[in-house]
């Protein structure tokens, strides 16, 4: 996703001069260097200067400009915050800021590079939309309406590589603030948002093997909330399982859990989240989510 992001952003670029992409100390390595060598005037790399970097953002998009603010999630969106929450939704500007390898995709460099509370940060902040594709073609979507449509600033969260394709046969396009089907099924539904969806398809495979087929839904836009879209999919399902890459708290889970008791559902409701904890542990990605619960065959267990 990394890589299709960097690709969407060029392609947009090409068309719109409003475009500028500013990064903090990433970009060398390789997927925006076609932004930086063809745009050189609109592509700032700040290095490790993420406060720096929101600033300028916030006093070119007052220009008229479309600023994108690229860099790994946790220096994206923690780093810079009081800047975030002054100089950018507090002014209201149409800055995407843009959170890479969120969760705790960047497994081997410990809590310092684990994304895993930004959503319930960057919901609470007033104005600001939040977003989490979960495939490249989702993700080309969500920066073309950042690029073109949206009115305030925007953090949307990505994995990093090798993200597969899922939403080819969704039932419809891309709109931000609505849920949107990936397969129909009945029972039960899976809502899940970014890379996680991959893993609410595979359940879905699993659990669907033997039962009726089962639902999935990518949950993309987690601000606004699809609260109506939400309260439809906990009434025609007797069972709703939700999956997330995110603490318990602030996040998909938390919101499905107030529009349940909202509107008094009467379906199951099985959410799984990483913990509320920093783990320990030294390993691949795959590891770490074992080590939270995020895994498929525990959580088959846990729903037998």
């Amino acid at each position: 996703m990394r890589n299709k992001f960097a690709d969407a952003i060029f392609e947009i670029g090409s068309r719109d001069k409003r475009i500028c992409a500013l990064v903090a100390d990433i970009s060398p390595a390789g997927s925006m260097v076609n932004f930086r060598e063809n745009f050189p005037e609109r592509f700032v790399n700040v290095g490790v200067a993420e406060q720096a970097m929101i600033g300028i953002a916030a006093g070119m998009a007052l220009r008229g400009m479309r600023p994108f603010c690229y860099t790994i999630a946790t220096f994206s969106l923690y780093r810079p915050f009081e800047m975030i929450r002054d100089d950018l939704a507090y002014q209201n500007l149409p800055v995407t800021v843009i959170g890479m390898g969120a969760g705790v995709i960047y497994s081997t460099l410990g809590g310092t590079h684990h994304t895993m509370e930004d959503i319930a940060i960057a919901t609470a902040v007033p104005n600001m939309t939040v977003l989490a594709p979960c495939d490249p073609m989702e993700m080309k979507a969500a920066t073309e309406w950042c690029a073109t449509e949206s009115t305030g600033p925007v953090y949307m969260r990505l994995g990093k590589a090798g993200e597969p394709d899922l939403t080819q046969n969704a039932d419809g396009p891309f709109q931000v603030g609505r849920v949107r089907r990936l397969r129909a099924g009945k029972g039960t539904a899976i809502l899940s948002y970014g890379i996680t969806v991959k893993m609410a398809v595979d359940l879905a495979d699993e659990l669907g093997a033997s039962n009726d087929p089962v639902s999935v839904y990518s949950c993309h836009t987690i601000k606004p909330f699809d609260i109506e879209g939400v309260a439809d999919i906990l009434r025609g399902h007797d069972r709703v399982i939700v999956l997330e890459e995110h603490v318990p708290h602030g996040g998909l889970s938390s919101r499905v859990r107030e529009v349940a008791w909202e509107t008094g559902a009467g379906c199951e409701l099985k959410c799984f989240t990483l913990k509320d904890a920093f783990i320990h542990c030294y390993g691949s990605h795959q590891d770490l989510l074992r080590e939270h619960g995020l895994d498929l065959e525990l959580i088959k267990k846990a729903l037998a």
